[in-house]
């Protein structure tokens, strides 16, 4: 998000995040993906983005025209944004501060691990890397197994057969680097407990210290070219976001997707991304001596938002519209949507059951960024309210920063 967490992200936000209206999820509702070279990325992206783009048939049919720009919730910091704030030699302080307003990079006072839920898997479980469990010593170049005996977890050999009774969990040391079968390598340990399906499985539980976590996080969220300054940032928002994040779930505390923060383990960590993690090692935002929770998203289109304007809760102090001027590098600072009268009015009507059709669209309320807070259709028998983010899902659009709507 971080979209809660966040949107994070196609180009790189969680949003770190989740359907745009279904409220937070994660630090970004668009999930960044591990990229191509940067001289490629804004054509690729670009490219991306035109094939997900609502079909316009052709010039003709095309009697509706979309017009706005961002890509993600608009809460927090925009990864374009921090790019582009590091490009003119701001340094990763200085973009948390901007971003977070009143925050302060500060360090942890003590080491702190996080759990992340990889997979809620079927009985048994396969694992190597692990030097103990269950109170036995164990080797970690062979591979072990847990299973379900009832409501217990049983520790076994890689043929089936019982080391140990486990009883309601099997948690190995956090300080290795452990290989799951089938869902690839984590720093730290694991732990295995049973899930609250009543068909049998068992949570699959990588527990890792939190600078180890945010190693595999960073690359998930932004590409690894990017300039040092904006990578560390990333760092200290994706640190901060998980340990103020926590949702408190069966044994762990946040998922490996942009529900939380699109986390890969040692396969997606990179030498930069990596850097980024130590030189910032135990920094988190802090307000009020209490850790901010740093949503962060893709791209803002020029001014980021208040949250209550996003999720519809409480004011944040330190998640407060900014002015974002640097996001304009972003392929989706700005872009065009089009739709035939046909499409727009099958969009809205599943959406809104809106009768006859869609003759004109008004916004009635925006928030500071401008994104849509409120709006109100008119069609041909009758008119309905829709919230901002219900209007985007409906036309399937990158953002709820909506210029301009209007009928060619």
């Amino acid at each position: 998000m971080a979209e809660r967490a966040g949107d994070r992200h196609v180009p790189p936000r969680a949003d770190r995040a989740g359907p745009a209206d279904a409220g937070p999820v994660g630090p970004g509702i668009a999930v960044l993906r591990r990229r191509p070279a940067p001289v490629l990325l804004l054509a690729a992206v670009a490219l991306a983005f035109v094939s997900l783009a609502p079909a316009p048939a052709d010039a003709a049919a095309g009697k509706w025209v979309v017009k706005g720009g961002g890509f993600g919730h608009g809460v927090g910091m925009s990864q374009w944004g921090a790019y582009g704030m590091a490009e003119k030699g701001s340094s990763a302080t200085e973009i948390i501060r901007h971003y977070y307003k009143g925050t302060r990079v500060s360090k942890l006072r003590k080491a702190r691990n996080v759990r992340v839920l990889l997979a809620v898997a079927s009985s048994p479980v396969r694992f190597s890397g692990i030097e103990s469990a269950c109170g036995r010593k164990l080797s970690r170049k062979r591979t072990y197994g847990a299973r379900l005996n009832g409501r217990r977890v049983v520790l076994t050999r890689r043929n089936g057969k019982a080391i140990a009774n486990c009883g309601p969990l099997l948690q190995s040391g956090h300080d290795g680097r452990v290989t799951f079968n089938g869902y690839g390598a984590y720093r730290g340990g694991v732990k295995v407990v049973p899930s609250q399906d009543p068909r049998g499985s068992l949570n699959l539980i990588n527990v890792v210290p939190i600078n180890a976590y945010v190693k595999g996080v960073i690359a998930n969220e932004v590409i690894s070219s990017w300039p040092m300054e904006s990578l560390k940032a990333q760092a200290v928002a994706a640190r901060s976001y998980a340990l103020a994040s926590g949702i408190d779930g069966n044994g762990f505390d946040l998922y490996p997707d942009t529900r939380s923060q699109v986390y890969g383990g040692v396969s997606s960590e990179t030498v930069r991304t990596n850097q980024a993690a130590q030189k910032t090692s135990s920094r988190v935002a802090s307000y009020r001596n209490r850790i901010a929770q740093t949503f962060f998203f893709d791209t803002s289109g020029g001014r980021t938002e208040n949250v209550e304007n996003v999720w519809f809760g409480e004011p944040v102090p330190y998640l407060k519209s900014v002015n974002d001027p640097y996001d304009s590098i972003s392929p989706m600072h700005r872009w065009t949507y089009r739709f035939s009268q046909r499409e727009i009015n099958d969009r809205l009507s599943s959406y809104l059951k809106v009768k006859g059709s869609l003759k004109r669209v008004k916004v009635t309320k925006r928030g500071r960024s401008p994104r849509v807070i409120w709006a109100r259709l008119y069609g041909t028998r009758g008119t309905a309210k829709i919230r901002g983010d219900s209007l985007q899902s409906a036309l399937g659009l990158p953002d709820r920063l909506i210029l301009g709507i209007r009928r060619k």
